[in-house]
Order: C-alpha cells, then sequence, then structure tokens
C-alpha cells in the first residue's frame, strides 16, 4: 500500500517538468546550465524544481568548481516502481478471486 512518503514523492514527480529533469538525468550526470539548455526553463525556475527534488531525495549533487552537477537515485525510483508492483499484484490478485464487499 502506498503511505503518505510515496504521496509527497508522486506529488514531485508529478509536475511535468521535475519529470522531465528526472528523464534528463536518468540519461547522464548534468549541471544547471544543461538542464537550462534542455529544458528551456529559467535558471531560477529550475534551481526552484531542482531543490524540491533534492529535498525529495529524488536527486544527489556534485559541486564542480562554480557548477553543481545533479545525478538520480535510482534506488527511489526503484523504490517507487516496486511499490506500484505491488499494488498492481494486489488488484490482480483481487479481481481474480473477484473479491468485492457486499452493499447492506
Amino acid at each position: 500500500m502506498l503511505t503518505s512518503v510515496d504521496t509527497e514523492l508522486i506529488r514531485v514527480l508529478a509536475d511535468p517538468l521535475r519529470l522531465h529533469i528526472v528523464t534528463l538525468l536518468a540519461q547522464e550526470t548534468l549541471c544547471t546550465t544543461h538542464l537550462v539548455e534542455e529544458t528551456g526553463a529559467k535558471q531560477t525556475n529550475l534551481s526552484n524544481h531542482l531543490k524540491v527534488l533534492r529535498e525529495a531525495g529524488v536527486v544527489d549533487t556534485e559541486p564542480c568548481g562554480r557548477y553543481t552537477y545533479y545525478r538520480l537515485r535510482p534506488a527511489v525510483i526503484e523504490a517507487l516502481a516496486g511499490q506500484f508492483a505491488d499494488l498492481a499484484q494486489t488488484a490482480r490478485a483481487t479481481a481474480e478471486a473477484n473479491l468485492k464487499r457486499s452493499c447492506s
């Protein structure tokens, strides 16, 4: 079953720009400059979204001179995917057993 922590992570990933950032970071480690180029977002807007992703534990940072590189934390995505897989398995078992609550 999904917990409140998972609900928060889903909320974080539901934003289209944050999901786009996560998709880009799945392919390579990027700095803010690269992400601005790839997304077309303004740097301040992008920085705010990256802060949300950092606070949610979705990305790690790596300082490199005056730049900060961002890296996706795959374990966080895998854990969420695993919970959705468990939810799907429960739904499949419920459907196969034809479990339903009677109305009184």
